[in-house]
C-alpha cells in the first residue's frame, strides 16, 4: 500500500522567510555592540584617564563595569559575524570568511584592552600604598597607553575593514539591505581606515576631533543596519541584478 502525502498551501499565504530569524539576531547583536562600546568608552572608562588612577582614589566599580561591557561587546561581535556568515556565505564565501576574521581580530584587540584595564585596577587595589608611587604610576600609565592603542588598532581601524568595507560591499551588491544604507558602510569604512592610519603614524591626534568625526558614517551604518534588520529583516534580492542570477558564487 502506498501512502501519498499532500502539502496544503493556503492561497495567498506568503512563504516563511528562512533568513528572518538570522536577521533579527544580527540586528539585536549590532545594537548590543553599539550600546556596550559607547557605554564603556564614553561613560565608564573616563576615570582611568583623570589624573593618576593607580595611586589615586579610583572608581573601581565604574571601571570594572566598563570592562564587563566590553566583554559583552566581544560576545556580540562574534555573534554578529557568525550569524551574518550563514546568510552571506553562499553569495560571497571568501568575503564572508574575511568578515568573520575581521570581527575576531577586532575582538582580540578589545580583549587585550580589557586585560590592561583589569591589571590597572588590580595594581591600584594591591599596591596603592606602596613606598614607590612613582614607579607604580609609570607601570599604570604603560598599561593605560596599551589600552588606548588597542582601541586605535581595533575599533578605530579594523572595524573600517570588516564592518565598513567588507560588510558594506556585500550588502550593497546583494541588495539585502537598502543600498543607500549600505553606502554609509562603504564611505565610513575608508574614513576610519584613513584616520586610524593617520593616528598610528602620528599625523593626527589619537581619538581627537578628526578621528571622532570620521567615525560618524560608520556609527550610522552599524546602528541603522541593526534597527533595519530588527524591523524589516533582509530584503528579497532583486533577481534582475547580476549578483542574483544563477551561476557560481563569487569571492
Amino acid at each position: 500500500m502506498t501512502t501519498t502525502e499532500r502539502t496544503t498551501r493556503i492561497p495567498g499565504a506568503t512563504p516563511a522567510d528562512p533568513t528572518r530569524r538570522a536577521a533579527t539576531i544580527v540586528g539585536w547583536l549590532f545594537v548590543v555592540t553599539y550600546v556596550t562600546s559607547i557605554a564603556a568608552k564614553a561613560v565608564l572608562y573616563p576615570p582611568l584617564f583623570d589624573g593618576n588612577y593607580v595611586t589615586g582614589p579610583g572608581q573601581d566599580t565604574r571601571v570594572l563595569w566598563g570592562a564587563f561591557a566590553e566583554a559583552i561587546l566581544i560576545i556580540a561581535n562574534i555573534g554578529t559575524a557568525t550569524a551574518m556568515y550563514t546568510v552571506i556565505k553562499r553569495r560571497y564565501p571568501n568575503l564572508a570568511l574575511s568578515f568573520v576574521a575581521a570581527r575576531i581580530m577586532e575582538s582580540v584587540f578589545i580583549g587585550v584592552g580589557i586585560l590592561c584595564v583589569l591589571t590597572v585596577v588590580t595594581l591600584r587595589q594591591d599596591y596603592a600604598g606602596s613606598d614607590s608611587p612613582t614607579g607604580l604610576a609609570a607601570v599604570g600609565d604603560g598599561f593605560l597607553a596599551m589600552q588606548q592603542w588597542t582601541f586605535n588598532l581595533g575599533p578605530a581601524f579594523v572595524v573600517g575593514v570588516g564592518n565598513g568595507l567588507i560588510l558594506g560591499f556585500i550588502m550593497y551588491r546583494t541588495g539585502l539591505v537598502p543600498r543607500r544604507l549600505a553606502m554609509f558602510g562603504l564611505v565610513g569604512g575608508p574614513l576610519i581606515i584613513a584616520t586610524g592610519s593617520a593616528a598610528i603614524l602620528g599625523l593626527i591626534e589619537r581619538d581627537g576631533p578628526i578621528q571622532q568625526l570620521s567615525a560618524a558614517p560608520e556609527f550610522i551604518w552599524e546602528l541603522g543596519l541593526g534597527i533595519y534588520l530588527i524591523v524589516k529583516g533582509f530584503k528579497t534580492p532583486n533577481t534582475n541584478t547580476p549578483d542574483q542570477t544563477a551561476g557560481p558564487v563569487r569571492s
